[in-house]
């Protein structure tokens, strides 16, 4: 996920609006926060529609048409169950259904409307806009879980947000795309178009959207100041920005398109994909995209960075979920995955010492210094990622590196204390597969190298003090932020293999997050997976939208009946929103 640090316009205001806005505060607020001064001054309707273009298009790209070649079949073909695995199966889904109501209950009670619950304090917390980020984030999971009266009331809530504007005066366009965007799009996509007003608030938002590829070249400004850039003058996209930020807005706009039959939304980001497939050979490993690009000159080669992990992740799971949504009609999304799946069996993906001499793989970092042997949490996402291009694009030799993907997510889980996955820790790489052989020796010498203590210290006082699980060499963020991207992984290939033991890994995920995470009013992130009394651990007090959106859905999907959201018929966005793939026979 892409994080804003946000500039907020600070202007007068009458003493009316000072006084309506300390009557909004809760109790224990001493003086309006930032977020909801700016809302009083670029919080207003906007007629998206009436704002000229600045920098037109002189042809529109629409839709591709045509007859397309098949797609293969993703999931696996499931037989009978016996009753013992079922009935541990449903008890089992009730069980993450109990959570999620748990957390949806705290939201409803103390955080209505708001972006946020405060897990803890029992508040809440606006970070995108103000625009009840959780409510519109959670409605496909309302769905999906057959909550109906609580998907109906949602859905009524969703009347009175107003997706022409924002609290914020710049705006995250990728965050507002993938949970606000999607979320739209999916539970209407879920409902069968029961609720016309979830679509027209996708077109409400999508117009606003627009207007951040308002620029001469048409990429977007991923950060954009919305409220005086398009408003009020010129603008253009930036000279530093993320590459997932940029690249990560196809799904739901090529959707919206399918949906209206409005030809510009697509047309905004198959021209971003166009610069994408230019530059995918001019950068430093060709094939992949470093982490930061020029949008402004169109440069993707300077930057030095390469990871599946933060600020590139979902640009590179995007092609192949792309193909599937425009029913493979064009090879364009393919060729773009699978140069980029090559050079990251080379550059990212490496074997790491394992205690027991698993052979699992993690996607690390490379940079001007080589191989950076670290493991992000962020970069789980990739297992799924590959198990669904091994299936789509015949490419069946790489199920075996997508199950060696998930297989070291789940060691990362299992190996702490808590039962829970670090943000970010080192691991020790095997340059040579053949030269694997777990060695304690070789494993303190690799924890004083990287603690920078040379031969000096004994490495075993350093594992102690930091709690240091075998073949980990540092943890250099212990939080869990109640992400998604493992058991996210772990249900995809799930549906794709029928691996039952998968069920299982993500049952023993679930309730060590479960233990380390609950509050009195929902679940919250935590400060450090190592701490060795899992319930100990300090509580951040934060619950981003996306546990209700994605880490509990996906937890709740492994233990439903496979035909519930197909992956033969839906294809997922980054936030876990399913997408109706179109003409699935």
């Amino acid at each position: 996920m892409g994080f804003l640090v946000r500039r907020f316009a600070v202007l007068c205001v009458s003493a009316t609006l000072l006084v309506l806005a300390f009557r909004q505060l809760t109790l224990r607020d001493e003086f309006p926060p930032p977020t909801y001064i700016a809302s009083l001054q670029v919080n207003r309707p906007v007629k998206w529609k009436n704002v000229p273009v600045r920098y037109p298009v002189t042809s529109m790209i629409s839709l591709p048409t045509g007859v397309p070649t098949p797609i293969p079949k993703i999931q696996h073909e499931f037989g009978a169950e016996t009753e013992h695995n079922k009935a541990q199966r449903e008890q089992r889904l009730a069980a993450v259904k109990e959570t999620f109501l748990h957390s949806w209950e705290g939201y409803k009670k103390h955080a209505w409307l708001q972006d946020e619950i405060t897990p803890v304090s029992g508040g809440y917390k606006n970070g995108y806009g103000g625009r009840g980020a959780t409510l519109v984030d959670t409605l496909d999971t309302l769905a999906i879980m057959g909550l109906e009266k609580e998907f109906n009331l949602a859905v009524k809530a969703v009347h009175k947000i107003d997706f022409t504007t924002s609290a914020d005066a710049t705006l995250n366009v990728f965050e507002t795309t993938i949970r606000y965007l999607g979320g739209l799009l999916s539970a209407h996509d879920l409902s069968k178009t029961k609720h016309h007003i979830l679509l027209d608030k996708a077109v409400e938002l999508g117009d606003m959207l627009y207007g951040a590829f308002d620029t001469p070249n048409r990429l977007p400004i991923t950060h954009w100041d919305w409220s005086s850039g398009a408003m009020n003058g010129a603008q253009e996209a930036l000279s530093s920005t993320m590459s997932a930020e940029i690249g990560s807005l196809s799904l739901e706009f090529t959707r919206l398109s399918q949906l209206t039959g409005n030809p510009k939304y697509f047309d905004a980001v198959q021209r971003v994909t166009d610069q994408f497939e230019k530059h995918q050979n001019d950068t430093r490993i060709p094939g992949l995209f470093p982490v930061f690009l020029n949008a402004l000159d169109e440069d993707f080669g300077s930057d030095k960075t390469f990871t599946f992990g933060g600020m590139s992740d979902s640009l590179y799971e995007y092609f192949p979920k792309q193909h599937m949504l425009l029913g493979g009609l064009v090879d364009q999304y393919q060729n773009l995955y699978e140069r980029a799946i090559e050079a990251a069996k080379v550059h990212l993906f490496f074997r790491p010492l394992h205690p027991e001499n698993q052979d699992v793989l993690v996607s690390g970092t490379t940079n001007i210094w080589g191989l950076q042997p670290e493991g992000q949490h962020l970069a789980c996402f990739a297992g799924g990622m590959v198990a669904i291009g091994a299936k789509i694009f015949n490419r069946t030799d790489e199920l075996d590196v997508a199950r060696k993907l998930v297989d070291g997510c789940i060691w990362a889980y299992d190996s702490m204390p808590t039962g829970i996955m670090p943000e970010t820790f080192n691991l020790i790489p095997c340059s040579d597969p053949e030269d694997c052989i777990w060695s304690t020796e070789r494993w303190h010498k690799a924890v004083l190298t990287v603690s920078g203590n040379g031969e000096t210290d004994d490495a075993t006082d350093i594992i102690k003090e930091d709690h240091l699980p075998p073949g980990y060499t540092k943890i250099r963020d212990r939080r869990f932020l109640l992400r998604p991207e493992a058991i996210e992984s772990i249900f995809i290939l799930y549906r794709i293999t029928g691996d039952r033991t998968l069920q299982d890994s993500a049952w023993r995920m679930f309730t060590a997050i479960q233990n380390a995470t609950a509050t009195e009013f929902a679940n919250s992130a935590i400060a450090d997976v190592t701490c060795p009394d899992s319930q100990a651990t300090e509580k951040l007090d934060s619950c981003e939208s996306f546990w209700m959106a994605e880490t509990l859905k996906y937890f709740y999907l492994i233990f439903a009946d496979p035909e519930l959201v197909s992956l033969d018929e839906f294809v997922f966005n980054t936030e876990a929103h399913p997408l109706r793939r179109p003409h699935v026979k």
